[in-house]
């Protein structure tokens, strides 16, 4: 993994807006419904050819395909995996966001968000059209072709574009073991296992290709959020198992060449239920990974740089501090950018920080995204000229 030597290195999270052409294949392979795949991965090509030229324009040094292949940043396991079924969602399964602490706090605030989301293009709940996702058989990969394609695309795509590094978002299997019902097997534990195993070709398919493997697992530190009759206590038993399922899909695997990721997702309301860092950032240095993303740039976290003065990041492990918002269309200031970075930068060693950003722009390619696609881009360049700065600073 790509280290900041002598500058600071910029990257992203991963999901990228997917071109309008895209969108209703990517809608169809969600719901399980016919397609055109060869029209599709035509289009896939041509996505990702475009968003690796536009991340590379705008200076960023670790670049990734986007997602452009994904409908999301996780259900796109449904097509890769055998053993699950869509059924008729069950009450309280439509949303469970809306048992959570922020939308049981403030429920007039996301009616009205969800109101302007449906009339600024549809976010909606695409997922209820097509069934609830459950576990029904025993999990097996069968993406192998896929990943195959997914890798094959993004090498072309970054032949004679300027970068450093290349990294591919991947799901953890602890975020689908708690986000898809179980109802196949005995326990919890063998349906994680189940769910780890199978990751784990996927996993060891993109480290074979050459390039980093970010895993993402956001549920990590949204559960809190999720489970208003659960204690942080309580949660970091639970964050805890789930690591050891996170360590065991990454058997094998060196961390040098493992990022993880974890974020608030793209809830843009108050945000007063988030859990805290300093509440979880222990456990998340027990991930068997070389780099940690994180949030830092929202106003919610953007004090966390704090946490690194009692907690430090093992040795030789770098910090992925968010440094720009994917919840908002206002573009970050350069110096403000430099600022967030040279922060952290001093607290734990330059070589130990990349910049990059809270979250990915198009977590879902079938919903409404609240930040428009042209901005990500502005957002990349000021990301990049922040990067300088701070560079300057830390390489006088």
């Amino acid at each position: 993994m790509k280290r900041s030597t002598d500058r600071i290195l910029t990257t992203h999270v991963g999901s990228l807006a997917r071109p309008d052409a895209l969108i209703p294949l990517l809608r169809a392979q969600d719901q399980g419904q016919p397609y055109d795949k060869e029209v599709f991965a035509k289009l896939v090509r041509e996505a990702v050819t475009d968003v690796v030229r536009r991340q590379c324009a705008a200076g960023i040094d670790i670049v990734a395909d986007g997602e452009q292949s994904k409908a999301s940043f996780y259900r796109y396991v449904m097509e890769r995996f055998n053993g699950f079924e869509r059924r008729p969602p069950k009450p309280g399964q439509e949303n469970p966001r809306s048992r959570g602490r922020e939308f049981t706090a403030f429920p007039d605030y996301y009616a009205w968000a969800e109101k302007i989301a449906e009339w600024a293009g549809g976010r909606g709940n695409d997922r209820n059209k097509s069934g609830i996702e459950v576990c029904s058989g025993p999990i097996s990969y069968k993406g192998q072709a896929m990943v195959k394609a997914d890798i094959e695309n993004l090498k072309v795509a970054v032949k004679g574009q300027r970068h450093e590094e290349i990294f591919v978002p991947a799901i953890a299997s602890s975020y689908i073991y708690a986000s898809y019902p179980n109802a196949y097997y005995k326990t919890g534990e063998e349906y994680e296992e189940a769910l780890s195993n199978a990751l784990r070709e996927e996993y060891r398919a993109i480290i074979n290709a050459g390039f980093v493997l970010q895993i993402d697992d956001p549920r990590l530190v949204t559960y809190y959020m999720m489970n208003p009759g659960l204690s942080v206590a309580d949660c970091r038993k639970w964050a805890e198992r789930r690591v050891e399922a996170i360590n065991y899909s990454l058997r094998g695997i060196p961390p040098e060449k493992v990022r993880f990721h974890t974020c608030y997702s793209i809830d843009v309301g108050p945000r007063l239920h988030d859990m805290e860092l300093k509440d979880i950032v222990d456990i998340l240095f027990k991930i068997n990974a070389g780099a940690y993303s994180f949030e830092m740039a929202n106003p919610r976290h953007e004090h966390e740089y704090h946490v690194f003065e009692k907690h430090r990041p093992p040795d030789g492990k770098i910090l992925i501090p968010g440094v720009i918002s994917h919840t908002t269309n206002l573009v970050e200031h350069p110096e403000l950018i430099a600022e967030r970075i040279v922060r952290v930068a001093r607290l734990v060693g330059r070589e130990n920080v990349l910049a990059g950003a809270d979250c990915g722009f198009a977590a879902s390619a079938t919903r409404f995204n609240d930040t428009h696609p042209s901005v990500a881009y502005l957002k990349f360049a000021a990301l990049a000229e922040g990067a300088r700065l701070a560079s300057r600073q830390l390489w006088p």
